[in-house]
C-alpha cells in the first residue's frame, strides 16, 4: 500500500478508537492532520513527510506508540513524528508555561522536515483561535510566536504565512477586546522561565 495512504488510514483509525475530537468545533480530529497535509504540499513534500504530517498527533494524543510508528512506516517517518510529538503533553501535568517552554525546546531542535510540518500544524490551528476562548487564544498566539522564532528550518514560505496569520490572529484580538498589553506581559512570563536566546535552533540532533 501507498506510504501516505496507509498513515491516513492509520492516523484515521488511531484518532477514531479514542474518540477524539477538535477542541472547540467537536469535529471528528482526522480533519486537523488533513489540514496540515493540505498546507504541506507548498513544501513539496516527500512520502515520509506527507506520512509524518498524517500521523504526528497519534504518538501524543492516542494509544500509538513511536514503536508503532517504526513498526508501520519506517525509521524515518518515526523520526519526524518523534520530533512533531510533546515531550511534555497535558497528561504531564504541571504549569502550561513550563510544558509549553518544555515543547518549545524539543521543536527547536528538530529537522527542517519536522520544522516544517510544526508550521503546518500552526497554521491550521490557529486559523479560528480568536472564535472561541479569548484566554486560551491568548496564550496559544503567544506560544505560537514564540515557536515561530525557532522554527528558522521550516520552508520559508510556509514560515511567513505562519508569522503573517500570528500577526493578525493578535490583531483581530485587540480590534474585538482592547490591547492591554496582554501579549508582551504573556510573552515577559514565558520569557523569564526560558529565553528564547538560549535556545540552539535547527540542529537535527535527533
Amino acid at each position: 500500500m501507498d506510504l501516505t495512504l496507509k498513515a491516513q488510514r492509520f492516523a484515521n483509525e488511531a484518532h477514531h478508537a479514542c474518540n477524539q475530537r477538535r477542541k472547540f468545533t467537536g469535529e471528528p480530529y482526522i480533519v486537523h492532520p488533513a489540514a496540515v497535509v493540505v498546507l504541506l504540499q507548498r513544501a513539496k513534500p516527500t512520502p515520509e513527510m506527507v506520512a509524518a504530517a498524517w500521523l504526528h498527533d497519534t504518538v501524543e494524543d492516542t494509544a500509538v506508540t513511536l514503536a508503532d510508528i517504526r513498526r508501520e512506516f519506517g525509521p524515518t517517518v518515526e523520526r519526524y513524528v518523534e520530533m512533531l510529538t510533546d515531550v511534555q503533553p497535558r497528561s504531564y501535568g504541571g504549569e502550561r508555561l513550563h510544558r509549553k517552554n518544555a515543547n518549545l525546546q524539543h521543536s527547536a531542535q528538530a529537522c527542517a522536515e519536522a520544522q516544517t510540518i510544526k508550521l503546518c500544524d500552526l497554521i491550521d490551528n490557529s486559523r479560528s483561535i480568536t472564535d472561541y476562548d479569548v484566554s486560551f487564544a491568548r496564550h496559544y498566539l503567544v506560544e505560537m510566536a514564540r515557536l515561530l522564532a525557532v522554527l528558522s528550518a521550516g520552508e520559508a514560505g510556509l514560515l511567513a504565512l505562519a508569522r503573517r496569520q500570528c500577526a493578525e490572529a493578535v490583531e483581530r484580538l485587540n480590534r474585538r477586546y482592547g490591547n492591554d498589553g496582554w501579549f508582551d506581559t504573556l510573552w515577559q512570563r514565558y520569557e523569564a522561565h526560558l529565553k528564547l536566546d538560549e535556545l540552539k535552533t535547527g540542529s537535527a540532533a535527533k
